[in-house]
């Protein structure tokens, strides 16, 4: 099984005639995904690897009953597109849009939640059901069809746990790329509450960074709620205070958000931390 995507995911493409757009959507199509529509304003009868172009969400929606949508359009119109999508009834939006203004992700993701929606980032890799569909941009190659789930603020570190863990024969149901930004859709406690209730899911590798204070709200959460195994990597350890290292939320903040305090957090609740990505197979077997 697998949560939020699958094989019956009918998936639109915003921003398909663009460079990033045009070249995901080909590789999403490629992997199995069921693509079966875009939207480029203006480009409505044209076709993008024999996908066919719409001009807006509501008229792919209505023309083709997708569920799903990916956005690739420029950071200042990633506000405008993800309303549109949750508007024409797009049940999950995922927006791999990079340098949205958080202003613009606190009013869409408002929004978006009023209608009953869901977002995964933006600033995200978007995520992948190994064998059934992949929305965004992860490299498919790394994933195998398994049963440990991944939820990852991370998108490249996300690669190499995957990498790890179907090198190890563990392959996944799903993995997540939440995104870095301070503002984001799904986070840890929504996805964990998911994998802990998706029978086929049996174990969790989460990877956090450092900045806010999510990992530490995900620890707890894992105490209360959160029965199988989970292994944790934190991202930034040698971070120093005040200076942002790589994504916008990862800044530690007057002495809080440090990997110190979310690995103690973590290890307080019995959590195993792996203090390299590659230690997370032979911690999620251990406690097996």
């Amino acid at each position: 099984m697998s949560i939020l995507i699958d094989k019956k995911s009918r998936l639109i493409v915003q921003g398909i005639t663009g460079r990033d757009g045009g070249f995901h959507a080909s590789k999403m199509k490629a992997y199995g995904t069921n693509v079966v529509g875009g939207t480029s304003p203006g480009k409505a009868g044209e076709q993008v690897d024999g996908i066919p172009v719409f001009n807006t969400v509501r008229d792919a929606v209505k023309e083709t009953e997708a569920d799903t949508s990916v956005i690739f359009v420029p950071a200042p119109f990633a506000k405008d597109a993800m309303m549109e999508a949750a508007d024409a009834g797009i049940r999950l939006i995922v927006c791999i849009t990079e340098g949205v203004a958080t202003l613009d992700v606190v009013e869409a993701y408002s929004y978006i939640l009023r209608k009953g929606a869901r977002l995964i980032g933006p600033n995200c890799p978007g995520l992948i059901s190994p064998g059934k569909s992949l929305v965004g941009i992860m490299p498919s190659m790394i994933f195998r069809e398994g049963s440990t789930g991944v939820i990852s603020r991370s998108g490249t570190l996300t690669y190499e746990v995957v990498y790890n863990l179907t090198e190890h024969g563990m392959g996944q149901s799903t993995a997540v790329g939440v995104g870095g930004d301070p503002v984001v859709g799904l986070y840890y406690r929504e996805l964990l509450e998911m994998f802990e209730n998706d029978p086929e899911t049996d174990s969790i590798a989460l990877i956090g960074e450092i900045g806010g204070d999510a990992e530490e709200r995900a620890a707890e959460y894992i105490r209360d709620h959160v029965t199988k195994p989970v292994a944790v990597f934190i991202a930034g350890q040698q971070a120093p205070p005040g200076k942002q290292m790589g994504h916008a939320g990862a800044i530690i903040s007057s002495g809080s958000g440090t990997a110190a305090e979310k690995i103690a957090a973590f290890e307080a609740v019995g959590v195993p931390v792996a203090k390299e990505p590659g230690q997370i197979p032979a911690l999620l077997k251990m406690l097996h």
